[in-house]
C-alpha cells in the first residue's frame, strides 16, 4: 500500500480531439470546459512533481517501450487542422533517467520493454501538458501501450510503477472515456451516459474489485459503442493498476459533442 502521507495520486485524464484547445472550434466553446480544469489541475495537485511518467492512446508497440530521449520532439499526429496548430511548440524535458528506472521497475516485475531514445511527445502528451504545465518545466517520460492492448498487462504494468508515486512522479494516463469518431453527436449521449455511470461505479470501488472490473470492461453495458477501440481507454488501467488500495473518484465531467467524458483521480 502506499503512503499516502507522501505518494502522488494518479490520474486519468482526457486529452481532447487533436489540438482542439488551441484554435477556433464549431460551435464555439466546445472545449472550454475542459481546457479550463486542465489548466487548474497542476494546482489541484499541490507541489509540482519531480517528474510525469504518461501514457498516451496515440502510442502502441508490440513491446512496452520507454521514451528515453533527452529532448522530446513534438509528434503532430493530427491532420486537417489549421496551420499554426503545426507549429505549437511545448519544450518540456524528457529524462533518461527516469526512463530507466521505469524499465527497472517493469523488469522487476517481470515485464518485458524496451527503450527508444528517439521518441517525441504525441499530442495526448504535449496537448493537455501545455494546459497543465504551461511552463514546459517538469520532465516528462512517455510510456507506450502494448499494442494487444490487454486491460490485465496494463494494469500490471501499473502495479509494476506504483513505487513511483513515492519517488514524486506522477503517473498519467492521458486517453477519451469515450472515443467513438463515429459516435460523437446526439446518438453519444444515450451510450456515453451507460458506460461512464459503469465506469465511474468500477472506478470507485475497493481496488480487488476495481481492477477486476476494468479487466474486463468490455462486458460494460454500452462497451462497445463507447470504444470501438479500446486504445484511449486502456491509459487508464495503467493508472489504476499504480494506484494500489487507493480509491478512485471522478474530478472532471463534461458533455462534449453529445458524448459525457469524463477524468477520475486515485489517491
Amino acid at each position: 500500500m502506499n503512503d499516502r502521507r507522501s505518494a502522488l495520486p494518479t490520474l486519468y485524464i482526457p486529452h481532447g480531439g487533436g489540438p482542439c484547445f488551441f484554435m477556433d472550434w464549431n460551435p464555439p466553446g466546445t472545449w472550454d470546459k475542459m481546457a479550463a480544469w486542465l489548466r487548474g489541475l497542476g494546482a489541484s495537485i499541490g507541489e509540482k512533481p519531480k517528474a510525469v511518467v504518461v501514457i498516451s492512446g496515440h502510442w502502441e508497440r508490440d513491446e512496452f517501450t520507454v521514451a528515453s530521449n533527452a529532448r522530446p520532439p513534438l509528434i503532430y499526429d493530427y491532420s486537417g487542422f489549421p496551420p499554426h496548430t503545426y507549429e505549437l511548440k511545448y519544450l518540456a524535458p524528457g529524462s533518461p533517467t527516469l526512463a530507466h528506472r521505469v524499465r527497472e521497475l517493469l523488469g522487476n516485475a517481470g515485464i518485458t520493454s524496451r527503450l527508444d531514445a528517439e521518441r517525441g511527445f504525441d499530442h495526448g502528451v504535449f496537448i493537455p501538458f501545455k494546459l497543465i504545465y504551461p511552463n514546459a518545466d517538469v520532465p516528462i517520460v512517455q510510456l507506450s501501450l502494448r499494442a494487444a492492448l490487454d486491460p490485465a498487462a496494463h494494469i500490471r504494468v501499473g502495479e509494476a510503477l506504483s513505487k513511483l508515486r513515492n519517488e514524486r512522479v506522477l503517473i498519467v494516463g492521458s486517453g477519451m472515456s469515450y472515443h467513438n469518431m463515429r459516435g460523437f453527436g446526439g446518438a453519444a449521449q444515450g451510450p456515453s451516459d451507460t458506460f461512464d455511470t459503469w465506469l465511474t461505479g468500477a472506478v470507485t470501488g475497493d481496488a480487488k474489485t476495481r481492477n477486476e472490473e476494468l479487466a474486463q470492461w468490455q462486458n460494460a453495458p454500452a462497451a462497445r459503442q463507447s470504444h470501438p477501440r479500446e486504445e484511449h481507454l486502456i491509459p487508464l488501467m495503467v493508472a489504476a493498476g499504480a494506484a494500489g488500495e487507493d480509491v478512485g473518484r471522478k474530478i472532471f465531467s463534461d458533455r462534449v459533442m453529445g458524448a459525457t467524458v469524463s477524468a477520475y483521480q486515485f489517491g
